[in-house]
């Protein structure tokens, strides 16, 4: 297995504390930024706009994804301009569908032939990725997420899945696949075997990246003195 420094792959980190942004932002491994209203509303942001703007205030040498938030697509349309007006770093995040299941491709068409950069997200089947293939212009970048992790929950293996994806992106060479949602550390080196060219880390899963290489028979020992100390602390007895 890789080490982290040698992955080809780009890791974006995935949250909505500015603070732990700025904490990772010093780490060379860690080459962007996304979010999205989940993420914002979990980490108690108010002020949309304040978040979005003070963020990328900061972090001005990377790439960073904000998510549009309405459902109507000529509201998403002019949240989409004002967003990439925020900054030349911004990646426009704008979900496959509305609530109510109708497509996103007329606007992702309009956009990116405006030459906003979006990231479209929320994707989660190879004909999604075909269609959004299709109505991204060819001169302008985007990022295409397909949300992995929430495909391998449902029972399917992701690593074919995202070697379709990958195929369907070929007639695209300046849009990117995004691996989604991993679930752990080996979705990272499954990513960055087959292509895949970004995946998003959350903060838990970024903590794990010292564990890589690690010797596994020290690793045993380790995991077996934390039973032996936790079962002490808890003064555990059995009656012989």
């Amino acid at each position: 297995m890789k080490v982290a420094e040698e992955l080809r792959i780009k890791i974006f980190a995935d949250g909505a504390d500015l603070d732990s942004i700025l904490e990772m932002h010093a780490n060379p491994l860690i080459q962007g930024f996304t979010t999205n209203p989940t993420l914002m509303r979990n980490a108690g942001v108010k002020d949309y706009e304040a978040f979005g703007r003070t963020l990328l205030s900061k972090v001005t040498d990377r790439p960073v994804s904000l998510e549009v938030f309405a459902d109507e697509f000529d509201e998403m349309e002019s949240q989409a301009e004002e967003i990439a007006s925020w900054g030349k770093n911004v990646n426009v995040k704008i979900p496959i569908t509305n609530t109510r299941g109708e497509s996103a491709t007329q606007l992702i068409d309009t956009l990116s032939k405006k030459g906003v950069v979006l990231n479209i997200t929320a994707i989660m089947t190879v004909a999604q990725v075909e269609e959004v293939a299709e109505a991204l212009d060819p001169e302008t970048k985007a990022i295409v997420s397909v949300f992995a992790g929430r495909v391998a929950d449902t029972g399917l293996d992701p690593v074919p899945h995202m070697k379709a994806c990958l195929h369907s992106l070929m007639c695209r060479p300046k849009a990117e696949l995004l691996w989604a949602s991993p679930r752990e550390m080996l979705n990272i080196f499954q990513a960055d075997q087959i292509g895949c060219h970004i995946i998003t880390v959350t903060n838990d899963l970024l903590a794990k990246l010292s564990l890589v290489g690690k010797d596994l028979d020290e690793y045993s020992r380790e995991t077996v003195e934390m039973f032996y100390r936790d079962a002490v602390s808890s003064g555990y007895t059995i009656t012989t």
